[in-house]
């Protein structure tokens, strides 16, 4: 599926991961709050400096992270809706270095965290699969999280989900460094 959506063939160029992280950041919050301008909510970045360029397709990566990101917006505007005046709605991308361990390569983490409601346990196994979604009718296809699963994949990383009912999820991405 993510073949037929390119227009050109991606290639794999140097990028600055933490930059590319930041600028996808701020695009998907600046992309709520121009929607809804009663949205708010705080983000936080802790960007490993020792990080260099990596070698991927931003575009397809900077895919990935708006979306993850987005979801995680989406997930702490839901969790509002029913949280206590006390509710503080948090966003927070982190990335850090992994150095070669046990055999395995080089890596550099991606985590996007939110303080939503979480994924219930019973459907944490569907949501890579193309068109599962949680979101009500029109406001979501079911693709963003297989075609990012894609797209990681394709750049030989893996994506795994760590969440709690209630107190939110953090998606965490490995890439090769």
């Amino acid at each position: 599926m993510l073949q037929h959506s390119r227009k050109s063939e991606g290639v794999k160029e140097p990028t600055d991961i933490n930059a590319l992280a930041d600028e996808y950041l701020r695009l998907s919050y600046h992309g709520f709050r121009a929607k809804d301008k009663s949205f708010n909510a705080d983000f936080k970045t802790d960007f490993d400096k020792s990080i260099g360029k990596i070698n991927i397709v931003n575009q397809d990566i900077g895919r990935v992270l708006l979306n993850l990101i987005n979801n995680a917006f989406y997930a702490t505007n839901e969790k509002k809706k029913t949280a206590d005046e006390n509710y503080k709605q948090i966003v927070s991308v982190q990335t850090k270095f992994i150095p070669p361990l046990e055999g395995k390569r080089e890596a550099v983490e991606i985590k996007v965290t939110d303080n939503g409601n979480g994924i219930p346990q019973k459907i944490v196994d569907k949501i890579f699969q193309p068109f599962f979604t949680t979101k009500p009718t029109g406001s979501g296809t079911g693709l963003g999280l297989s075609l990012s699963y894609d797209i990681v994949k394709a750049h030989g990383g893996e994506i795994k989900v760590e969440t709690e009912e209630g107190n939110g999820t953090t998606f965490i991405i490995q890439l090769p460094a």
